[in-house]
């Protein structure tokens, strides 16, 4: 499967922005789907996930802020933020994983920035 992330942009601290990753592929509903973000110099963290079963996990720094979705028939995961903060700066990654799988496909990332 092959993923492309968009939406990204320049925010202000309190600002709401929604990414997207769009993907290819015939088996879309079978994958789990998650979002990652990394900022330069740390390491990848774990944003949001949902599954095949529409469950959906949070990291603790994002809870009651940002909320996955995802639309099977038009193969795209949803990542709804709001109330922005300047940590929420990154660089943002939807991923893809088979059913029980690890996360084997990646999309190329896209820039949020939230200016405080």
């Amino acid at each position: 499967v092959q993923l492309q992330a968009s939406g990204g942009g320049l925010v202000q601290a309190g600002g709401s922005l929604r990414l997207s990753c769009a993907a290819s592929g015939s088996t879309f509903s079978s994958y789990a789907m998650g979002w990652f973000r990394q900022v330069p110099g740390k390491e990848r963290e774990f944003v949001a996930a949902i599954t095949w079963t529409f469950s959906t996990y949070y990291a603790d720094s994002v809870k009651g802020r940002f909320t996955i979705s995802r639309d099977n028939s038009l193969k795209t995961v949803y990542l709804q933020m709001n109330s922005l903060e300047p940590e929420d700066t990154a660089v943002y990654f939807c991923a893809a994983a088979y059913k029980g799988n690890s996360y084997g496909f990646w999309g190329q990332g896209t820039q949020v920035t939230v200016s405080s």
